[in-house]
């Protein structure tokens, strides 16, 4: 059993905790939730939660963003992660980076039946590589490459692939996008960032306004968050409308993320947003969008597709690939 620092480093906020790992079993024995832009930098943040703590021997972190070596530049804040220097400046033995989409797929093996929901159960036999979706502040993607006998999780950069709308309504969304992006990828409709993109477009084509009261939520809090209630609970229609096609959206990119990476042992939807959508993604719209792919439907009926429902998975995996990096040593 090893005690391991363990951290999941998103463009809103950033969990740090000290977990217990013993086999594919993570207990959190501390945990603390930063907001990502009170720092100017992840060293400031780190030495806060190690205050008066004794230095664990073993930190590894997901990051959103691409790792080149032992170095990360977020994608979303302006923060540039060296472990070497963590190394240095903290006094680990070991630090790891990972993608926080890697991350998270090294995570799965530490979650229960009822931390997961089934959207579609798929081939009772269903084994083989896994694909992984997670829109959050961002759209991560990640896969586990299946060698007959066990899984090895990649990363990848996939929600920075181009957008690719299926009908008129999505080629005017592209249009509309492009005046404001050099380029429009996936991560620019479904995502967190995309979700207010999404809203003003509809406003738009439907030439609608934003309500007082709206404009009012939008204000004092997360836009994105005030959208996805008013969708939520109807209260206002092109809020319901916006949620409606970023499901819709969500669904076609996990279908794309599915074929590419053949994931015969299923997909997994991770990130902020899944949960709190939940009713909306059993409604059929996901599914109906994931599955829309022609001659390859029989294929993607055979995968089964789950939703996370802890959000402690990106939490447990770098602890995971830590542990399994020890014992390697």
């Amino acid at each position: 059993m090893s005690y391991i620092l363990s951290g999941d480093i998103g463009g809103t906020k950033t969990r740090l905790a000290i977990v217990e790992v013993s086999g594919t079993k993570v207990s959190i024995v501390r945990e603390s939730c930063y907001a990502s832009r009170d720092f100017a930098a992840f060293e400031q943040l780190l030495a806060d939660f190690l205050a008066g703590l004794v230095q664990p021997y073993h930190a590894a972190f997901g990051v959103a963003g691409p790792v080149q070596g032992s170095v990360v530049q977020t994608t979303n804040l302006p923060w540039l992660i060296d472990a070497d220097a963590l190394k240095g400046q903290f006094g680990f033995a070991r630090c790891t980076l990972l993608n926080d989409l890697e991350a998270m797929a090294y995570g799965l093996p530490a979650l229960a039946c009822d931390d997961l929901q089934v959207l579609q159960a798929g081939a009772a036999d269903a084994t083989g590589n896994i694909a992984v979706i997670a829109a959050g502040t961002g759209l991560g993607e990640a896969g586990l490459y299946w060698d007959g006998k066990q899984h090895h999780p990649f990363a990848t950069e996939g929600g920075h692939s181009s957008f690719s709308p299926e009908n008129e309504v999505e080629f005017a969304l592209l249009r509309h996008l492009q005046l404001k992006h050099l380029h429009v990828s996936w991560e620019r409709v479904v995502s967190g960032m995309g979700l207010p993109d999404l809203y003003e477009f509809f406003c738009q084509y439907r030439g609608g306004a934003t309500p007082p009261w709206l404009l009012e939520e939008m204000r004092h809090g997360d836009i994105a968050a005030a959208i996805s209630k008013a969708a939520m609970t109807g209260t206002d229609e092109i809020c319901v409308q916006t949620l409606h096609c970023f499901v819709h959206l969500y669904g076609a990119e996990a279908g794309n993320l599915a074929l590419k990476l053949m994931s015969h042992g299923g997909l997994y939807i991770g990130g902020g947003i899944a949960p709190k959508i939940l009713p909306l993604l059993n409604t059929g719209v996901f599914m109906a969008s994931f599955l829309g792919k022609g001659r390859m439907r029989h294929l993607l009926e055979a995968m089964p597709v789950k939703v996370m429902l802890n959000d402690k998975a990106a939490l447990y995996g770098p602890a995971l690939c830590a542990a399994a990096n020890s014992h390697a040593h």
